[in-house]
């Protein structure tokens, strides 16, 4: 992975994840249950949850499996694995993890049945080394299965921020086709050449269209901390603070429902086998 990308995980954005995990682990469950659902239907018993950040896919799976069963995470992040660890021995449940390059780490080969991701896999510099290394340690029969982001034109809640904050803001950086980061792998032709190249076979991707909600009074928040606005707003004084805020919440008004903000994820669907 880039050394901007493991800055940034290791920095401000890393920090703002654990502070807003538990709304963040609301607003993505449905994702995450479309996952856990994956493993169940395939009688799992070894997972490596790629990109896990604060754990809670991670920690879910390892509800799911039971005794017996293996749940690893792997994360860039250190402060978020070492908020995902906690996590677990709060929970009391037997998931571990590991701070680490998903696309360098030497996992043991053929160790795991299957591999997961919620948004984890579209930050590697070398996405083919990546799911190469990934097929190196998956076994026989093991199934890939990852949800990653579709065009940010297919996701304007993701962007509504920057878009409305861009005349303030106007040193934000620019979303980059194809780069590391959160739509990375926003191509399914992209995702199926990367795939086939790194040895995954029975490549399918499909869309998929995920309602996600979470409480107008976690808005702000959102705003504030996540993304290219709330990085650039961790670091602005009081009064552009204040002007960014004026001007982006309303730009975010057709999503609130009530007492809701409410959104649907553009997503693709992609499993493939070992």
């Amino acid at each position: 992975m880039t050394s901007e990308q493991s800055t940034k995980w290791n920095g401000p954005a890393a920090c703002s994840w654990i502070e807003a995990q538990e709304m963040l682990d609301q607003l993505l469950k449905p994702l995450e249950d479309l996952l856990i659902d994956a493993i169940a239907a395939r009688s799992a018993r070894s997972v490596l949850d790629v990109g896990c950040g604060t754990g809670g896919t991670t920690v879910a799976v390892a509800r799911r499996l039971g005794a017996g069963g293996r749940s690893i995470g792997v994360d860039i992040s250190a402060p978020m694995i070492a908020a995902a660890k906690l996590r677990a021995e709060r929970e009391g449940a037997a998931a571990t993890f590991i701070a680490a390059d998903a696309q360098t780490f030497a996992f043991e080969p053929k160790s795991f049945d299957t591999i997961i991701s919620r948004f984890g896999v579209m930050f590697f510099d070398d996405f083919t080394a990546a799911f190469a290394n990934l097929r190196r340690a998956a076994g026989n029969n093991a199934e890939l299965r990852f949800i990653s982001w579709r065009t940010p034109e297919e996701n304007s809640f993701m962007t509504t921020a920057e878009r409305a904050a861009a005349p303030l803001l106007p040193d934000l950086p620019a979303r980059v086709p194809d780069a590391p980061g959160q739509f990375g792998l926003a191509s399914d032709t992209r995702i199926r050449e990367i795939l086939e190249r790194s040895d995954w076979q029975r490549i399918d991707i499909r869309p998929i269209d995920v309602v996600c909600t979470m409480p107008e009074r976690e808005l702000l928040r959102y705003i504030t901390r996540m993304g290219p606005v709330g990085m650039a707003l961790q670091e602005a004084d009081d009064n552009m603070h204040a002007e960014v805020i004026k001007i982006v919440r309303p730009a975010f008004d057709r999503y609130v429902h009530g007492e809701d903000v409410r959104f649907t994820a553009a997503c693709w669907m992609v499993s493939a086998g070992a």
